[in-house]
């Protein structure tokens, strides 16, 4: 037919497009990989240089805030100077926090090191994942949300059990898995030097470091509910950073490394799993019953703590983290509902400008109160938190069809 494109060029294209889907992904996970590598060595520093629950904390705002900035001021730049070259500079950022790790002794230079790294998540939150998003296969229709929703938490798992690996067995305890991120981190921004563009640049992008939160019209009805999920699941996955170390020497009687990374990553990995599991519900009644099944885990952690088992308490972390991944990808997939490709990056922005709130401040109160009260009752808070926006979103969760038609 006269004017279509030829099947080489249509089969070169979808070639590209999947090239470009694989190197966002590689990317965005890799970055989170090495943005959680130093958890496993938290309980290290706390022996050898002297840190405080209280310092780890302040550690985990360290990184939430600048990714905060960086989501405000650079959501948008991708729009104008392209996926690929803000893909780069957030790779290039994390990397430099990680070689600020490799002589560490000093509670200035984690956090020095964490600001860069806030940074360059910040960077990847909103533009790498709409590069994901822009360059999904259309099929299965549910990939673009997982894929987007999923794959920090896959990366921030793949990270944490890595790192734990190689500090509990590997040489150079304090040094090797920062070296190996740098490494993956190198090898990501070569993918994504090799991939296509999949946006045309428009001029502006100075004008689009100017501070600037906005959604669609169509997408504010839906964004309360959301909102209560991504406050609860991100401050839980903040607790677990946080708190988790002192929790698991103290209270669950284990000092390994490797044991530490594998209850961290026992309550991310497992929402990959649970995020297509999410996908056969609509969005409403994918956020509620996997809030309601986030409740169940963490009733089960706060249990466990209480009785000082550690099978208990990871087994509650599976469970709490599958919710997770059900909850959010539900979330996600309603927000995205008829979203244009330069509605994304916008949109990406506002969604992690909410979960990484979600994640500082609640551990910065909570590293303020570890003073005054003991670990198990800081997680008795954050259970508290879990079931107040459980309690909202059965209640308030609405599916974006019908939140358009009110609009």
């Amino acid at each position: 037919m006269k004017g279509s494109p030829p099947a080489t060029n249509l089969a070169r294209r979808d070639s590209r497009l999947r090239l470009a889907f694989v190197s966002a992904v590689v990317s965005l996970a890799t970055a989170f990989a090495a943005s959680s590598a130093p958890i496993p060595l938290f309980n290290i520093y706390r022996a050898e240089d002297g840190f405080s629950n209280a310092d780890i904390s302040l550690a985990v705002v360290a990184f939430d805030v600048p990714t905060l900035a960086a989501l405000l001021v650079m959501g948008r730049l991708s729009n104008h100077v392209g996926r690929r070259a803000t893909a780069i500079a957030s790779l290039a950022l994390i990397a430099l926090g990680c070689l600020l790790l490799l002589n560490l002794h000093d509670i200035g230079t984690l956090l020095a090191s964490r600001v860069l790294m806030g940074l360059g998540a910040g960077l990847a939150s909103s533009n790498v994942t709409a590069y994901v998003v822009d360059a999904a296969p259309a099929r299965p229709v549910w990939l673009a949300s997982v894929a987007s929703s999923q794959t920090v938490t896959l990366g921030l798992a793949v990270g944490a059990i890595t790192s734990g690996a190689l500090v509990q067995y590997g040489p150079w305890p304090r040094h090797l898995t920062y070296l190996v991120a740098v490494g993956s981190l190198s090898v990501s921004a070569a993918l994504v030097a090799l991939s296509p563009e999949t946006i045309v640049r428009t001029p502006g992008a100075w004008r689009s470091l100017r501070p600037s939160v906005s959604v669609p019209a169509r997408v504010t009805g839906l964004l309360p509910v959301a909102a209560a999920v991504f406050l609860s699941t991100w401050a839980t996955g903040a607790f677990y950073q946080a708190f988790v170390p002192g929790l698991v020497e103290d209270q669950l009687h284990s000092s390994s490394s490797l044991v530490l990374g594998l209850v961290f990553a026992a309550f991310m990995a497992p929402s990959v799993l649970g995020a297509p599991v999410g996908g056969r519900f609509t969005p409403a009644t994918g956020q509620r019953v996997g809030m309601a099944v986030f409740l169940a885990g963490w009733i089960g952690i706060t249990t466990a703590i209480t009785i000082g088992s550690l099978p208990v308490f990871i087994a509650a972390t599976v469970v709490a983290g599958a919710a997770q991944g059900i909850a959010v990808s539900a979330a996600i997939r309603g927000v995205l509902h008829g979203s244009t490709v330069a509605d994304r990056a916008p949109i990406f922005s506002v969604i992690y400008l909410i979960c990484y709130s979600a994640a500082a401040f609640p551990s910065l109160l909570a590293g303020r109160l570890s003073s005054t009260f003991s670990l198990p009752q800081i997680a008795l808070g954050y259970a508290g938190l879990a079931l107040v926006t459980t309690l909202f979103t059965v209640v308030a969760a609405r599916d974006p069809r019908a939140s358009a038609g009110r609009d």
